[in-house]
């Protein structure tokens, strides 16, 4: 048999590889993508507390009416201040019991315990029969451990292939192995020293597009069966093995990610809050319209003064929303465990 490809036999519209990082999946700029996954949340939450802050002085300079006469009239001060207590409480609290709700899930009776001790076990032990070596306890290891065994089956799918007499099925393993050995050095780079806790570690794994893979060997499978022998249908299906393997390790370290991420967040906003409701405690009591008087760069002192507080004040919501933006982007981008393609720019 021939290892030669005839390249008019081959029909080249067979999508075979995809794109497989993340953003070359998503279809959306970078910026975005960095703004909702990879930049840090505290320097996000700095971000949209300097944008409100410029906001709010650029608008309330420049639209009428004044800032300062509406003081003396309408008790803006201790409306704004003390509807922002109200809503640091409400939020703090509601952000925790939050918080404390997710983490009751790990909390449970000696017998379900000892049930997750033991499935958790059961896939270590098939994780190290897979890869030939005890699984790593590192999350970054573990999971560049599968992306490895993937890779390893890989090149043997396409070693084990390459003399079989079939230009098209020549052709297909050749694209597919190929696009997925590339994506497994990328993603295993990627999560080469990547720690957890920060985002690294589920960034990498959710540019290794596993499902997609997944599904193309058992699209080779059932199109070319009649190319296949013994040996070859059982090189594409070790590689199938491998590839499932990444998913619910995936998922599982995604869940942990999670877990951290809300704990994280429930103690930063309870840090926040604290300075938050003194700094609308202080502006309630003691500021009034004529407690800074003069103006800097144009614009009145009590203007910065009301900018900087409420700012502040939204201080804890801010970290929220950036918190929350990661982690809902994150879930919808894997709801589906299994083959599904979810989103049109991946079809």
């Amino acid at each position: 048999m021939s290892s030669e490809i005839d390249e008019s036999t081959v029909d080249t519209d067979v999508d075979v590889s995809t794109a497989n990082t993340m953003r070359e999946r998503a279809g959306e700029s970078r910026l975005k993508l960095w703004l909702l996954l990879r930049a840090n949340r505290l320097v996000v939450t700095a971000v949209l507390a300097l944008a409100i802050f410029v906001v709010f002085i650029v608008s309330v300079t420049i639209l009428p009416p004044p800032l300062v006469p509406q003081l003396n009239a309408d008790d803006t001060i201790e409306t704004m201040f003390s509807t922002m207590i109200s809503a640091v409480i409400t939020g703090t609290t509601l952000v925790v019991t939050i918080g404390q709700l997710v983490l009751s899930q790990e909390n449970g009776p000696l017998g379900d315990q000892r049930a997750r001790m033991e499935d958790s076990m059961d896939f270590r032990d098939y994780t190290e029969e897979l890869v030939g070596t005890p699984s790593p306890a590192d999350p970054s290891a573990f999971l560049r451990s599968l992306v490895d065994v993937s890779q390893d089956r890989a090149e043997a799918v396409r070693d084990g292939l390459s003399e079989i007499d079939s230009d098209q099925l020549q052709w297909e393993v050749d694209e597919f192995t190929n696009s997925l050995i590339g994506n497994s050095e990328t993603v295993s780079e990627q999560l080469d020293g990547a720690k957890f806790g920060t985002f690294d570690v589920l960034f990498a794994a959710l540019n290794y597009n596993y499902g997609w893979k997944i599904f193309q060997v058992e699209r080779l499978l059932h199109d070319h069966q009649e190319d296949l022998g013994q040996p070859e249908n059982e090189l594409l299906n070790e590689l199938k093995i491998a590839l499932s393997m990444f998913g619910p390790a995936r998922e599982h370290v995604k869940t942990l990610y999670f877990e951290w991420a809300l704990v994280t967040l429930s103690q930063l906003i309870l840090y926040a809050s604290i300075p938050a409701l003194a700094v609308a405690g202080i502006m309630l009591t003691v500021v009034d319209a004529g407690t800074l008087s003069g103006s800097t760069l144009g614009i009145e002192n009590m203007t910065w003064m009301i900018g900087a507080a409420f700012t502040v004040t939204l201080i804890p919501f801010l970290l929220f929303a950036s918190y929350v933006l990661r982690i809902v982007t994150v879930a919808k981008r894997t709801l589906a465990i299994e083959p599904l393609i979810l989103r049109d720019s991946q079809r």
